[in-house]
């Protein structure tokens, strides 16, 4: 029974990340797989709405701190709208200088601009504490979920372990709700918005911008507006994994973590579809915590164990790649309801 309690509160704290992911994966399908957008940068909008985060709702700078500003100690809600709000404000500010590029220039940018925010995080001391991150970020309604667990224990001193152990970790299944539930709407607002006139001028955009400039649409907005909407919803996953891992650092934003893994679980999943890249998030996240448990049965060393990951997500995405290009779930072929109908009908 308890090595059952185990596997299920290991089981949320996966699903946590794993859906942080799928919030990642849902802002990139909005830039690449609707629009056409390649964006290298994706970490540097997951870090920027991370510190923008911790900055609004972590505690003031402590005494052994770099740091001279933030510590607000606003609620959780002002925290994630702060990092929407200053990731829309990056975005717009890199798709004025960058969106006119073609696709591979528009990458160099993106991962160029990426590594900017990445070093700026690191070295300004004043704002990020440096190296030495900011910690004690606080999770949303902690505090009173603690009590309410530390008193149910203290009530009943006679429940068994495994039911301790359980309770002991239901911060964990209120994270995994309130992530989950984040990823709900978002599949629902991005399949709205795909189905919608909106969405479909990005997806001939996709295909060829110059016969959309041709029918009077203005190509260059509505790249921006996908590009911004894109990173606002990276900026809300930074922003929750902040608060769910109380401390950040610039390493925590790698281009590794941040960005390529990001998009081989889009196009693992399905790139242009959102269920995709859900189930590509999950997909890859599941290889990829899964190596931690075959480096103790292989008795490998910490640098083998990363090396495995790294050879293994590689090799399954050569697969997805050879046999099934499009992705485990590849692109609806319709995405309006009038067009099946009438191709079915023909």
């Amino acid at each position: 029974m308890e090595s059952i309690i185990g596997v299920l509160n290991y089981g949320a704290f996966f699903a946590i990340t794993a859906g942080i992911y799928a919030i990642l994966c849902l802002g990139l399908n909005i830039q690449w797989g609707y629009t056409g957008l390649f964006n290298i940068g994706i970490a540097g909008f997951y870090a920027v709405g991370a510190y923008t985060s911790a900055l609004l709702c972590g505690p003031p700078p402590g005494p052994l701190d770099w740091r001279t500003v933030g510590g607000l100690g606003l609620p959780f809600p002002v925290g994630v709208l702060g990092a929407i709000l200053m990731c829309g404000i990056v975005a717009l500010f890199i798709g004025f200088i960058s969106l006119r590029l073609k696709e591979d220039y528009l990458a160099i940018a993106t991962i160029g601009i990426a590594e900017v925010i990445r070093l700026i995080l690191k070295n300004e001391s004043w704002l990020t504490n440096s190296v030495w991150g900011l910690k004690h970020i606080p999770p949303p309604l902690h505090s009173p979920i603690q009590r309410g667990i530390s008193g149910f224990l203290s009530a009943n001193p006679d429940a068994s372990v495994a039911v301790k152990a359980l309770i002991s970790k239901s911060y964990n299944w209120f994270y995994l709700g309130l992530v989950l539930g984040i990823v709900a709407i978002l599949y629902w607002v991005s399949e709205r918005s795909i189905r919608s006139p909106w969405g479909r001028v990005l997806r001939a955009i996709r295909e060829d911008e110059t016969v959309v400039s041709a029918a009077g649409k203005n190509v260059f907005r509505f790249k921006m507006q996908s590009f911004v909407l894109g990173s606002m919803i990276m900026g809300m996953a930074g922003s929750l994994y902040a608060h769910y891992a109380m401390f950040i650092d610039a390493n925590s934003f790698e281009p590794l973590y941040g960005t390529f893994l990001v998009w081989v679980m889009l196009i693992a999943g399905g790139s242009g579809n959102s269920k995709g890249a859900i189930l590509g998030a999950f997909i890859i996240w599941g290889i990829w915590a899964g190596t931690d448990f075959m480096s103790g049965y292989l008795a490998l060393s910490a640098i083998r164990v990363a090396s495995l990951r790294i050879i293994t997500i590689a090799i399954l995405l050569e697969l997805v790649l050879l046999l099934r290009p499009s992705g485990l779930l590849g692109e609806e072929k319709f995405v309006s309801k009038m067009m099946g109908k009438s191709k079915r009908g023909g």
